[in-house]
């Protein structure tokens, strides 16, 4: 897929059919000011995220090689995962708390993988970058509670930080 300014993205997954959105800035680039994300969506993917079960059924959408070295699994396996513990609620949940935005039914990520690739949609950008800089919340308890380096503090919280794109190595 070529990933540039002007492309028409068409999605057709199990979760979202005849949606479409055009790409309007860089790839990686021209992000709002107040998000800085640690790591790209490849990157986050080959790290071991969302148990290896997200993106298995929508990777036509995205570049193929966010998907070279990823870690994924037919089936949620914590052990893919790269603090290797389960860290993930389900889409139920989610849905249940209001938690995902439209037009990104599968959550954060998937607003994020967009928005990685270019698509920009004011309304729903800020509300997801809002989010994303309420977790900070969770990378002070990290830093406060664990000796510098040391994984096995927290390993929960270090997982979600690495699954909104937060540096967890620290």
């Amino acid at each position: 897929m070529a990933v540039k300014i002007g492309t028409v993205v068409h999605v057709n997954d199990l979760m979202q059919t005849a949606y479409s959105y055009e790409l309007s800035a860089p790839m990686g680039k021209e992000f709002d000011p107040s998000f800085t994300p640690a790591f790209s969506p490849k990157e986050m993917l080959e790290y071991g995220v969302f148990e290896g079960k997200y993106c298995n059924d929508c990777r036509d959408e995205f570049p193929k090689n966010w998907f070279t070295k990823a870690k994924l699994s037919d089936a949620p396996a914590p052990s893919v995962n790269c603090f290797g513990i389960k860290s993930r609620q389900s889409l139920q949940v989610w849905q249940d708390k209001g938690w995902i935005i439209s037009p990104d039914p599968r959550g954060w990520f998937q607003w994020y993988c967009r928005y990685y690739m270019g698509r920009r949609i004011p309304d729903v950008d800020s509300k997801q970058i809002k989010r994303w800089r309420a977790f900070t919340r969770h990378l002070a308890q990290v830093k406060i509670g664990c000796d510098p380096l040391d994984f096995n503090c927290r390993p929960r919280q270090r997982q979600g930080l690495l699954q909104w794109s937060y540096d967890p190595f620290i």
